[in-house]
This record gives structure tokens, sequence and C-alpha cells, in this order.
């Protein structure tokens, strides 16, 4: 019963199926012999096909191994290339509920790098304000290097205002980016539609391959690389280009856009039966982020449970063959508590004590109801435990 779609969701069989035969070729897209103009072929027409599903020319699909690098190249290479043009331009407008893939660049940037950080609020439900963006420009409008807001946040599902936000980032002459890694799997996702100038997607959301996502970036703005080498992609980042990875991104993202509004209507329907199954077992159950709708992302229910360690319920929910995600971030062994929680304003405890149940293709009305009737005891054991 895997309640893990956000973190990786399973391949889609037109996926496997493409990549499979692709696998089977030889060529470097970057060769001039047949071979090579063959595996450019599948590049090109793959690019084509993730520019039509997510509103962006072809010239504007940046290919990279994935979402972090992505990430890294909007946030490093935009800070890199504005503070060179500009001395003063030196901060960073992002969220404190940001994918640790901008999160951590950020402060990177910060101890490494000389940025400053300007760290924008949000609500109890995860939600940031165009005003609370403005707000952050206005206080120093020549200072500004980029602004970084993610479209759906992958631990509480919180929906953002991004063309509000893009519209305010321009209207200051500042690049805006958007991780829109788990939004567009769920969601409708379009580069031009939002005025983002930069959108970073991934394939492994969306039923693709681990490994390959792209930097939609807007044409004329050229990030500093992260990454040199060849002169690939623009020449914006640099490495050899994997076909048979980003054919089967491009199969997923087609199939996936052409099932999206089906599909959340199902898994958002299954959702909602999951939030009322844990609460009627767990009443004291708190669901983090906004209330099921519109600013929520469809497969998305984020909990806290009082007196519980998130790791501890997961592994007993795991022994009992579920499969979800704690809302914490491990590092180096040592179990921290939500930084997403905590800048909404949630205290340590409940920020250790949470569970993320993502829903996606696979999941049934049957991996909902296993979960609602195992959800109460284990938490019951979760607190003897602690």
């Amino acid at each position: 019963m895997y309640l893990d779609h956000a973190a990786t969701a399973p391949m889609l069989p037109e996926a496997v199926e493409a990549m499979t035969e692709e696998l089977a070729h030889l060529g470097n897209p970057s060769s001039l012999h047949n071979a090579g103009r063959r595996a450019r072929r599948v590049v090109e027409e793959s690019r084509e096909q993730i520019a039509e599903v997510f509103g962006a020319r072809a010239s504007e699909v940046v290919f990279t191994s994935g979402g972090t690098e992505a990430d890294n190249l909007a946030v490093k290479g935009f800070y890199w290339a504005r503070r060179a043009a500009d001395s003063r331009r030196r901060r960073i407008l992002t969220t404190s509920i940001e994918h640790h893939a901008v999160f951590d660049s950020v402060r990177w940037l910060t101890e490494a790098q000389g940025a400053e950080a300007a760290w924008l609020d949000v609500d109890e439900d995860g939600l940031v304000t165009p005003g609370a963006l403005r707000a952050a420009l206005d206080a120093d409008p020549d200072g500004a290097a980029v602004a970084s807001v993610m479209w759906a946040n992958n631990e509480v599902g919180t929906v953002q205002p991004v063309a509000e936000l893009a519209a305010v980032a321009r209207s200051y002459g500042v690049p805006f980016h958007s991780d829109a890694v788990q939004a567009a799997a769920q969601i409708p996702v379009n580069f031009a539609d939002s005025g983002a100038d930069a959108l970073t997607v991934t394939g492994h959301k969306l039923g693709g391959p681990v490994g390959a996502g792209a930097l939609i970036l807007g044409r004329g703005l050229t990030p500093m690389p992260v990454l040199h080498g060849g002169g690939q992609e623009r020449e914006i980042r640099s490495g050899t280009l994997d076909a048979p990875a980003i054919r089967a991104f491009a199969v997923a993202a087609v199939v996936s856009a052409s099932r999206r509004e089906a599909e959340a209507k199902r898994v958002a329907a299954l959702r909602d039966d999951l939030i009322r199954q844990v609460l009627a077992a767990v009443p004291d159950a708190v669901l983090n982020g906004p209330p099921p709708g519109p600013g929520r992302l469809p497969g998305n229910a984020h909990f806290s449970f009082p007196g519980c360690e998130g790791d501890a319920l997961l592994l007993l929910l795991d022994a009992k063959g579920i499969a979800c995600s704690t809302g914490s971030a491990c590092t180096a062994g040592v179990a921290e508590p939500s930084h997403v929680l905590l800048a909404m304003g949630a205290d340590e405890d409940r920020a250790r004590g949470s569970l993320r149940f993502s829903l996606g293709r696979t999941t049934t009305q049957a991996d909902v109801d296993a979960l609602g009737a195992v959800i109460g005891e284990a938490v019951s054991r979760a607190r003897r435990a602690r």
C-alpha cells in the first residue's frame, strides 16, 4: 500500500516501454554521425513534447538530471549572473517552506558567496502573499538578485499564487523562479501563463524515470552554469544527454497531462476519505496545510499526531505494509523537525510528530481503508513507546 507518491511515483507502463526501447539504441546526441543524429532527434522531439505539456517553447526547455539540479541552476545561476552584472544584487527572496534543493542552495549562497536571504513569511497554511514579496522588494529594490517560490509545497500541499508573485517580481525587474516538481503531476502548470522566468519540473513525479528533469527557462535569460563542460543545453548545462531517460520523461509528461483532470478528481475523493478516516480514528490529529480544495494538491494529506514521534509511527505503519513519509528531514542520522511546519508556526513537538500521506495513480480505496483500519492502534503504540 504505497501512500508516498510525493517522494516518487511508479513509472507509467508507456514510459517503461519507451525507455526500454531507447536503451537498445546507441548514440550520443552530440555526435555528428548517423547514430548521434538519431539520438539527437529523439531528444529534440521529446523537448517539443515537454514544451507543449508545460506551455513553453521547445527552445526554453533545458534538460537536467532532475529537480534538484534544476533548482540549483536557477537559484545559484541567477544569483551569480546578476551579482556579476551588478555587485549590489546580493539578495535572494524566497520562503522558509521551500524544498531543500532551493532552501539549502540559498543557505549555502549566504554562507559561502556573500548573499543575503530575505525569507518571506507564510501563514499558518503555508501560503505566501504577493504583498509579502512586494514588501521585501520595497525594502531594497536595487539589491534583489532573484526570487524563488515553489508552485506547491512538497510536505503540506499548499498551492501558491505563482502568477501573482511572478507579476510582482517582474514589476521590479527581478527574475522569478518556481519549483513546480510537486505541482506538475496534479494540477495544470503552464509556463507562459504563469509569467515566471524559470520553472523546475522532473520526470519521476509524473510517472517517468528518476534522473531526468528540466529547467524551463525564458528566452534571453542566461543564468551562470553550475556545470561546465561540453556546452550542451544553450551552454547553460553541460553533460551528455540521456536520450532514453529524456524520451521516457516526455512520454510520461504527455500521458500524465492527458489524464490529469480525471485523475485529480479521483485522487482528491480518496484523499478526502483518508482525511475522514484518520480523524475518526485519531480525533486529536491535526491536518496541516490548507483545507481540501483548490488551495491544496489533490493527492496530499499531512497530519501531526500529538504525543508521537513521526519516525516511530512511520515504522509501525511500514510493518503493516503501508508506505508513507515523515514531515521531518534526516541529516547525518539525526531527525530534525520539519522546517516547513516550523515556518508555519508549529512547535517542535508538532513538527516532529507528523506524517505525509500522498496519493497517486496506483492508489485505491482499499489502500485508504487499510490505513483507516490501523492508524488508530499505530498512534496508540507510538504514544506508549514515547
